[in-house]
């Protein structure tokens, strides 16, 4: 088989990603106790709405802010998200390592395409404007749709693509698209996959 591009999740396989960290780096940023850090951005519906699309970072920031009695700038937001993300670094010597093309489909809202080139350098240029974010279609993963959608803006065949995530809900909704999909959650799976799949 032919496999012209590795999609690639973002929370799970290049980096770890820890909530709870990003909750208290926000709360002790502003300020602020991390219960309402916690009740601002999660029980409220804020981070979903982000997330799909609904609001804009911008007025995603603002309805933070106002949440929290606090402006909350980018810089902030993106300052807490790296608090929070361990680069997964045997994954992304891998990655430098291939001649594939490679690009990002993760569930997250338009502020983590900003945040991602500060927080794996390594992984730009190659990932310049091909980072794809749930929020730029209205879908999330595993939905099927989101994986077309995210091909067809590269112009990459789902059947010469191979998408990996650590969530095999995912892997299957991208099986369901047509795509090569596998379960990813370190550089020595990430090296396996590779493999079987003659991805060099």
């Amino acid at each position: 088989m032919r496999i012209d591009l590795l999609l690639l999740d973002v929370d799970g396989v290049l980096v770890h990603y820890q909530r709870a960290q990003r909750v208290l780096h926000l709360a002790q940023a502003l300020d602020v106790p991390t219960a309402h850090v916690q009740a601002a951005l999660y029980d409220s519906g804020l981070e979903a709405a982000h997330d799909s699309g609904t609001l804009d970072g911008g007025r995603y920031l603002a309805k933070l802010g106002e949440l929290l009695g606090v402006p909350v700038d980018v810089g902030a937001w993106i300052a807490a998200r790296h608090a929070a993300s361990q680069p997964q670094q045997a994954v992304l010597e891998r990655l430098q390592a291939l001649q594939v093309p490679i690009a990002v489909l993760t569930n997250n809202g338009a502020l983590m395409a900003q945040a991602l080139p500060t927080l794996l350098p390594q992984l730009f240029p190659a990932l310049q404007d091909r980072v794809f974010c749930s929020a730029d279609f209205g879908l999330r993963k595993p939905a099927p749709e989101v994986f077309l959608r995210t091909l067809a803006a590269l112009r990459v065949a789902p059947g010469h693509t191979l998408f990996v995530d650590d969530l095999f809900a995912n892997v299957r909704g991208a099986r369901a698209a047509g795509l090569h999909a596998e379960t990813v959650h370190d550089g020595r799976g990430l090296g396996k996959v590779l493999k079987r799949y003659r991805v060099r």
